[in-house]
């Protein structure tokens, strides 16, 4: 049964990244949920505190904007989005059901951005692929964080949060 599932699952695909010159952090993904998929926005299902605790890091309630606002003012203070992968194999929303995962060149790409200080990993997922690609980057601060996704519910949203508080330090 496993095997047909896995063998039906559609293809997803993740979004472009939201980033520029002035990105000095960068917060990696896994792959988009269903939710997100159909909305076309990250962290688009209400269970993901991922709006929530960046807002926190950010001292702003970012969870009340419109989605574009979102990401503008993520930018306008150096945050950036992308994911480590680009599509998978995956029924559902869990990275535990990733099959056939076709990874971003994270190397080629954080040349590119200039401004870049530090890269916080959202997941277990994400850390694990990221780090795979990234190796050792002198000057570049990789930080691990808690999934803030709802699925990941063995850790409390304040621990979470002071989890991702670790993330202010590089902002300046």
């Amino acid at each position: 049964m496993t095997e047909r599932l896995f063998a039906r699952a559609p293809r997803k695909i993740a979004f472009p990244p939201s980033v520029d010159a002035q990105t000095r952090l960068l917060i990696l993904g896994s792959l988009p949920g269903d939710a997100s998929i159909k909305q076309g926005e990250y962290y688009a299902h209400r269970g993901n505190a991922f709006w929530q605790l960046i807002g926190d890091v950010l001292g702003e309630d970012l969870r009340g904007q419109p989605y574009a606002m979102r990401l503008k003012r993520l930018r306008a203070r150096g945050v950036g989005l992308w994911d480590v992968i680009e599509s998978a194999e995956r029924p559902g929303s869990l990275d535990s059901s990733i099959r056939g995962a076709e990874l971003r060149d994270l190397g080629l790409f954080v040349e590119r951005l200039p401004a870049l200080r530090a890269i916080g990993f959202n997941g277990k997922t994400a850390s694990l692929h990221g780090r795979r690609q990234l190796g050792e980057q002198p000057g570049l601060a990789l930080i691990d964080l808690p999934s803030s996704s709802g699925a990941f519910a063995s850790l409390s949203r304040e621990a979470k949060r002071h989890a991702w508080s670790a993330l202010r330090g590089h902002l300046e």
